[in-house]
């Protein structure tokens, strides 16, 4: 499965719809339509999906009649047609439909023995999902092949479907990822086993689609822990979510700074997983999805809580709970905004207006829910930005987010993490035998610290060499910050650290080209 024929699209008739045309019979539908089609009517059809089950296939038809008159039905076929596929039918009985396809009509079958190099160039990424799956006939003293219809995500050809031999067969539903080659090959490149990208991109977008601010939640719940007329038990979760939040000076402290992080939110799933379900009860997320559940006006979230009145003492109840709460929450969420980058960094701010006639309580959950819609944007943009590197080394990403204590104000804190290993460095760590200087560390910052104004850091660390870049809207700050580099390279120095460039500028970070991971996954049938 190291390649297939290239340039140009099929032109000749599939053998399924030869076949087809030979026997006029191909299709039986899953539920019988008596008189769907007048004796003599044809109609035409266009297979909207496709599915394999077993040793047959199921179609999802759009029939449209001679008056224009549509129907959708299912029919099971012995042998695959693509999606997208253009058909002829008559009715010859309620069970059965019959496929005639002219020689003209065959250029409409969307499968592809080839690739068109004019569109999809040398080195483009293709992405594809496996439809189906069959063994070609035998042949005397020559290997088993397989048959698969793949169906390509992504490129100017997206929609399209290829038709690929391979010498083991394809799992159904998997996902496959080429790199087109100069020879006009595709060169199969393996999906990471920690992640289904496909499913990290898809989700990332729909979360960042509905997320918002921490400061419009933590402003909320500032009122709601002060309201006497809030009830007593919500009053209380309100309370003890802004108590577990650090002050600025306490992630002065390598301990708190790390304690910090490990409740922020990114790391409840790993934790649920991996049984801790008792270190959750000061995670930030946790306690969103525990203020989505008392304020959810739909009997679901009130019947958790009826049904475990311990549950903000009960984390693994709690654990329990999380996944259809947070569906709950999560699918009242209608919020339709402009995309940004998936792996950009930092989360731009956004907050949700108040609308007319709704209540203390359906703005808390609105508000809850959008914030973990952006803890959960963090966690996916971590997931999209690990793996392996074109040079071969393993990059992993920890991007997250922390309301801290300023005051009276709680100022959010965007934090991401990357550390770059080669391959012999992360064989030293998995044998514990490594120094963690040794890789290659990146960290960047952003908030908005009033009245300093936005501000961003980018800091590297190699070897034990610290350098890095701060950036800030305000042309004041800029040259506030510039005139104390001087303290912070002393301080740095006192720290054991060798200390490399240290630079402050005005304005924002440049957006052009970086080095990132190619993923550029877009399933819009899953």
């Amino acid at each position: 499965m190291t390649e297939i024929n290239s340039l140009g699209a099929q032109t000749t008739v599939s053998p399924q719809v030869a076949k087809a045309a030979m026997t006029g019979e191909l299709l039986r539908l899953l539920q019988a339509q008596p008189g769907m089609l007048p004796p003599g009517e044809n109609a035409e059809a266009e297979v909207v999906s496709l599915r394999q089950v077993g040793p047959d296939f199921q179609l999802l038809l759009r029939l449209t009649q001679a008056n224009g008159n549509q129907t959708q039905v299912l029919a099971n076929a012995s042998q695959p047609l693509a999606p997208g596929s253009q058909i002829i039918v008559s009715q010859p009985d309620s069970n059965r439909l019959a496929v005639m396809v002219q020689l003209g009509n065959a250029g409409n079958i969307a499968t592809l023995t080839q690739v068109d190099t004019r569109q999809v160039p040398v080195g483009t990424l293709l992405q594809g999902k496996v439809l189906t799956s069959q063994a070609l006939p035998a042949t005397v003293g020559e290997p088993v092949s397989f048959r698969s219809l793949v169906s390509l995500l992504n490129s100017p050809q997206a929609g399209a479907t290829l038709v690929i031999d391979s010498p083991r067969r394809l799992p159904l539903g998997s996902l496959l990822s080429a790199m087109v080659q100069g020879d006009q090959s595709l060169r199969f490149v393996p999906l990471s086993g920690r992640q289904d990208q496909l499913a990290v991109t898809q989700h990332l977008s729909t979360q960042q689609a509905q997320q918002a601010s921490l400061t419009g939640v933590l402003s909320t719940l500032q009122r709601i822990a002060s309201a006497p007329d809030a009830g007593l038990e919500l009053r209380a979760s309100a309370e003890r979510l802004l108590a577990s939040l650090p002050e600025a000076r306490q992630l002065g402290d390598a301990k708190n700074l790390a304690q910090a992080l490990n409740d922020s939110g990114t790391f409840l799933e790993a934790k649920l997983f991996g049984g801790q379900a008792s270190g959750i009860a000061a995670d930030l997320k946790a306690q969103l999805i525990r203020l989505v559940a008392q304020a959810l006006p739909n009997p679901s979230g009130q019947a958790a809580l009826a049904a475990h009145p311990a549950l903000a003492s009960a984390p693994q109840v709690l654990a329990h709970a999380l996944p259809g709460l947070a569906r709950s929450a999560l699918g009242m969420l209608g919020q339709v905004s402009p995309r940004p980058q998936p792996s950009a960094f930092p989360l731009p701010s956004r907050l949700l207006q108040k609308l007319e006639s709704e209540g203390d309580l359906q703005q808390l959950l609105r508000l809850a829910a959008a914030a973990i819609s952006r803890l959960q944007s963090h966690s996916l943009s971590s997931l999209q930005q690990s793996g392996t590197l074109d040079n071969g080394n393993q990059q992993t990403t920890w991007q997250t987010e922390i309301p801290v204590r300023h005051g009276q104000e709680f100022i959010p804190l965007q934090v991401k993490l990357q550390r770059e290993e080669t391959p012999e460095q992360q064989a030293e760590r998995e044998r514990e035998q490594h120094d963690p200087l040794e890789a290659l560390w990146r960290i960047e910052l952003a908030f908005d610290l009033s009245p300093l104004g936005p501000l961003q850091v980018q800091a590297q660390l190699a070897k034990g060499r610290l350098s890095g870049q701060l950036w800030a809207q305000h042309e004041q700050t800029a040259r506030l910050i510039d005139s104390q580099l001087g303290a912070l390279r002393e301080r740095l120095l006192a720290r054991g650290l060798d200390v490399g460039d240290l630079e402050c500028h005005p304005g924002t970070p440049p957006q052009g080209p970086r080095t990132r991971l190619e993923q550029r996954w877009v399933d819009e049938n899953a």
